[in-house]
This record gives C-alpha cells, sequence and structure tokens, in this order.
C-alpha cells in the first residue's frame, strides 16, 4: 500500500499553499507539525528535509521512478504537485506558462515583499527594543500596494490570475493576499481582487486547506520567545 504523503506543516501562508493544493488534488497526506515559534525549524531532523530551514516541505514515497523525494520551497512543491497529478496548470502550454509565470510572480514578488510588510508593519515595533521605522514601514506597504494594482489589473480580464481556471498561481498568491489588513491595503481600492478572493475562497480544498490547524497560530505580536527565535538568531545558529 502506498503511504500517504508527509507534510512538514505551520499555518503560515506559505504552509497554506501546500496544504490547500494537497486538499484541492485530493492527495492523501499525513501532517507534521514545525512550531516554528519554538524552533523547530532548527532541528536536524528537520533540516535534512529543509536545508533552508522553512516550511512546508514534504516528503513524497511514490515519486519519481517510484523513489522517495523530498521537496522543500512552496513553488516547487506546487509545481511538483501539479505535474504528478496533470491538474491545476490550465489545458494548454499556453495555460501552463501562464501559471508559472503567475507563480513565479508570487514567489519573486508578492510573498516577499508582504512578508516584509507584515516584519516592519505588526513585528518590529512590538520587539524588545521596539524597532518601528518608518522609512521601512511606507516602502513595503507602498510595494504591496503596487503589487495589488499589477494583480487586480490582472483580474479585470480572468476570474482566476492565469486565465478562466484556478490554478497552483491562485493557491500561492491567494494565502497572501487574504491577509491584506496585516499588509495596511485597502481591499475596496482593488475591486476585482476583492472578488477572485471571494471565488477563491468558495472552494472547499481552499476552505480545508487553510483551516488545516488554524488553532495552532499564534500573536507573534505578543510572543517575546516567538521573535527571538524568529528574528535574532545569527547565521551562525540558524545553520
Amino acid at each position: 500500500m502506498k503511504k500517504n504523503i508527509d507534510l512538514f506543516y505551520w499555518p503560515t501562508p506559505n504552509g497554506w499553499k501546500v496544504s490547500i493544493a494537497l486538499e484541492e488534488m485530493q492527495i492523501p497526506y499525513e501532517t507534521h507539525l514545525v512550531n516554528i515559534n519554538r524552533g523547530d525549524q532548527f532541528e536536524k531532523a528537520f533540516l535534512k528535509i529543509s536545508p533552508n530551514n522553512k516550511i512546508p516541505a514534504i516528503r513524497d514515497y511514490d515519486g519519481p521512478g517510484n523513489q522517495e523525494i523530498t521537496l522543500f520551497e512552496s513553488g516547487a512543491i506546487l509545481h511538483y504537485l501539479a505535474l504528478k497529478t496533470s491538474s491545476f496548470l490550465g489545458n494548454s502550454k499556453s495555460d501552463y506558462h501562464e501559471t508559472m509565470k503567475w507563480l513565479m510572480w508570487q514567489m519573486g514578488g508578492l510573498g516577499p515583499m508582504a512578508g516584509q510588510a507584515h516584519h516592519f508593519l505588526r513585528y518590529a515595533p512590538k520587539m524588545d527594543p521596539p524597532a518601528d521605522l518608518p522609512y521601512a514601514k511606507d516602502r513595503y506597504r507602498l510595494e504591496v500596494t503596487r503589487l495589488y494594482q499589477v494583480l487586480d489589473k490582472n483580474l479585470i480580464i480572468r476570474d482566476f490570475v492565469a486565465g478562466q481556471f484556478f490554478s497552483i498561481a491562485d493557491m500561492a498568491i491567494w494565502p497572501w493576499a487574504t491577509l491584506w489588513k496585516r499588509q495596511e491595503q485597502d481591499i475596496d481600492q482593488f475591486p476585482n481582487i476583492k472578488a477572485w478572493l471571494k471565488r477563491c475562497e468558495s472552494r472547499p480544498g481552499v476552505q480545508k486547506g487553510r483551516n488545516l490547524l488554524q488553532e495552532k497560530r499564534s500573536n507573534i505580536e505578543k510572543d517575546k520567545e516567538a521573535q527571538k527565535i524568529l528574528f535574532n538568531r545569527s547565521t551562525k545558529n540558524t545553520i
């Protein structure tokens, strides 16, 4: 009997990408919690799977050539799972490349910029000592606004990010865009994104993936131990 895919996970936007994909693709999986607020990502066993000490990661016992494979980086995992199941990449080569284009846009743009917005708008001012940096706050808030403008314009002509089909690009972008309040964005300024958020949210697989162990999600602004682990570790201590 084939084993379930192992999902190494914590309820974050990047974690949600893969839990949503597994639910949408109806792939059986077993969840292994990696509590990043308490330093589980630095454990040797996890580093063998994800040497960059980031979640999510997966282990597929039925990989290429029926061999076990481990993967880290959410975009790479989404691409792998879509190819494995021949799903959520559209119905043509053009659809595939459009999907990949927007997946890379998320990985190189919206994810990193929104992550920095979260850090400087929400976390840094609450650290000890506080780091309330107006330039950094404005820099990342405005860059997220610019990226939302790009996405909103794209969604004028299509229901989903890569076309008239739900894809792994939507799975990658949606988790970050749902946190628009934390990025200090006015969603009413982006009506096409607002409608798209609701279209994605209406999907049972998206709902189930997003809600996976949601009760574990904590308020890092008030968690000094998590702040120290996530933000104050030296490079020497994380490898």
